[in-house]
């Protein structure tokens, strides 16, 4: 597998077009290839910043978030959220690379991927790209941000090994590999945190990626999830009163069963 970063201008509000970045800076693209952009410019191409100061930000988080902890229950004073089905600090506003604004999650992720993929398919006549959104994430009981997908396009996004025998012949009931967000994690490692400019990357020679032609189905989306009761970690994550923010989760078009 090879990740290449690419660089690009300081992407800010005066931006609002992702595609003609996207025809700046992706100058080719081979059949098989993974094109991965960080959500943050999609939101600001998108216009979903906020200039810092304009907004009480503990309001902005309660209005962005399905639901919330209240940052009183947090030792370093931050919102444990859960957005678009993921968990994550803060409803997912960041500051850093914001040139005084918040920069909010994109609005639909999925369509932009769709999108993205659609055009990216057209431009270069291939049948078999893969766009990735990412984010930064962290993990409970390790240090460090690690990327993460907030959506997907043109490939299969898990890899299902039920059903199917390990080295020494037994049947795995339960493995499934989540392929988009190994992806997204390599690809955010390789474009970085801090000044390095490089809100794009490009991923190619990767045999274990099932490319589908087509954007992922309802029912495909709809399995990425997992019922806050159905989780390994159930038990921690009902043990606590949720409170509900304002964007309590509804499936978008594009999820609905």
């Amino acid at each position: 597998m090879r990740v290449n970063s690419i660089k690009t201008h300081k992407i800010s509000s005066r931006d609002n077009n992702l595609f003609a970045i996207l025809d700046r800076y992706l100058l080719g693209l081979r059949e098989r290839s993974v094109v991965v952009i960080t959500s943050k410019i999609v939101s600001i191409c998108e216009g979903r910043v906020i200039k810092i100061g304009t907004v009480d930000k503990d309001e902005l988080v309660r209005r962005e978030a399905e639901y919330f902890l209240p940052k009183e229950t947090n030792r370093y004073q931050f919102f444990l959220t859960i957005k678009n089905g993921i968990l994550c600090p803060t409803a997912g506003i960041d500051e850093s690379n914001g040139n005084g604004y918040y920069i909010l999650w994109p609005e639909n992720p999925q369509k932009t991927a769709n999108e993205v993929r659609a055009y990216l398919s057209k431009k270069f006549s291939l049948k078999r790209v893969g766009v990735i959104i990412t984010d930064s994430k962290t993990t409970p009981l390790r240090w460090g941000v690690t990327g993460t997908a907030l959506a997907h396009s043109g490939f299969s996004a898990l890899n299902d090994y039920r059903g199917k025998k390990d080295i020494f012949g037994r049947i795995l009931k339960v493995t499934q590999v989540n392929a988009m967000d190994a992806l997204a994690s390599a690809a955010v490692l390789v474009m970085g945190e801090g000044r390095e400019q490089t809100p794009l990357a490009l991923i190619e020679d990767v045999p274990f990626v099932k490319f589908q032609n087509r954007n992922p189905t309802k029912q495909e989306l709809k399995n990425l999830r997992i019922d806050i009761k159905e989780d390994i970690y159930s038990s921690l994550l009902t043990s606590v009163k949720w409170k509900k923010g304002e964007k309590a989760w509804k499936p978008s078009r594009f999820e609905r069963t």
